[in-house]
């Protein structure tokens, strides 16, 4: 069985099509364990519910949370092949980088390379699309490296927003997409169909 982490800091919208997806898909992979940045993320609550684990993890030691090389302990000794970063909003340490590289993948909100980098997340994301009038948006998963939404592409989807009277409305449209590929792109993982060749990235069929 596949074992992934998946990462979250908000509600879990990702976390919870990715459960699903995986339910229906029994057999290739399971979440082993549910990481925040927050003791009380409302994603907690679903992973409870459905009796996933969870960590809380920050850079500083407090009480009840995790330090990042204790996290590390805990998902080697669930024996995790994947971290998957489903609305986390903490750039991810080197130690975590360097004991899980090219196995800690991102979704994120719009066509990198465009509107990616430091502070670009959740709605910023959206609003700075609608501000430009981009005519085209769309979820991005990519590799985790040490540089902010730099990694190599795994895989991207495009939605009209040519129509869109809000940044809302972009992130709605976008989210749909989320929760379809986030799912797709794990099973990849999951089957062994996610390969480097000639320095781009391709997913098997």
């Amino acid at each position: 069985m596949y074992k992934i982490a998946v990462f979250v800091s908000g509600r879990g919208s990702n976390l919870k099509a990715v459960f699903n997806a995986l339910t229906h898909k029994n057999g290739k992979a399971e979440i082993v364990a549910v990481v925040s940045d927050k003791i009380d993320c409302p994603a907690f609550e679903f992973a409870v519910r459905n009796n996933l684990q969870t960590f809380s993890v920050a850079a500083n030691k407090k009480n009840n949370i995790l330090s990042y090389s204790e996290l590390l302990t805990k998902l080697k000794q669930l024996n995790t092949d994947l971290i998957v970063l489903a609305g986390f909003l903490k750039k991810i340490p080197e130690i975590l980088i360097e004991n899980f590289e090219n196995k800690i993948i991102n979704i994120h909100p719009a066509l990198l390379p465009a509107f990616g980098g430091k502070g670009m997340y959740g709605m910023n994301v959206h609003k700075a699309v609608f501000k430009k009038s981009a005519q085209l948006s769309g979820p991005t998963i990519h590799f985790v490296d040490k540089i902010y939404d730099n990694g190599k592409i795994i895989a991207q989807e495009c939605v009209d927003i040519s129509d869109v009277k809000t940044p809302e409305e972009i992130a709605e449209r976008v989210l749909k997409i989320e929760h379809k590929i986030l799912p797709e792109v794990i099973l990849k993982f999951a089957e062994n169909k996610v390969i480097e060749k000639n320095g781009r990235i391709y997913l098997l069929k």
